[in-house]
């Protein structure tokens, strides 16, 4: 039945003037807003919905993954750009933020609402 649509994911934010400028600015992202939303432009064409929620909660899981070719440059542009890696407990990082501990390389960081992305490079 929805084999053929073009299926999009989304999540809210408390600050959409915010949200684009780190999505737009921050990550470089295609961004466009209309009714008070905004649409990211993946790479590939696929597309997030991003929508203003006043009691906006961050989700507690990763709601967004960029894969990257090389994770060290990956960190140091966002880390240049302003942007803090995440650490939690039990998951190792080294002193740039990227977890080294088995599968991918990744690097956890949140946008302005709080949200977990991450960028990840695959071994």
């Amino acid at each position: 039945m929805f084999r053929d649509t073009e299926a999009f994911s989304g999540f809210s934010v408390d600050d959409i003037p915010a949200a684009r400028a780190f999505y737009e600015r921050t990550l470089g992202l295609a961004v466009a807003e209309e009714h008070g939303m905004l649409r990211l432009r993946l790479g590939g064409g696929a597309t997030v919905l991003v929508y203003p929620k006043a009691d906006h909660t961050p989700a507690s899981f990763t709601i967004l993954n960029f894969p990257v070719d090389d994770i060290e440059a990956a960190v140091a542009e966002l880390s240049r750009r302003g942007v803090e890696f995440e650490r939690y407990p039990g998951l190792e990082t080294d002193e740039k933020g990227i977890f080294r501990g088995g599968g991918p390389l990744i690097a956890w960081f949140t946008d302005p609402a709080g949200n977990v992305l991450s960028v990840l490079q695959e071994p």
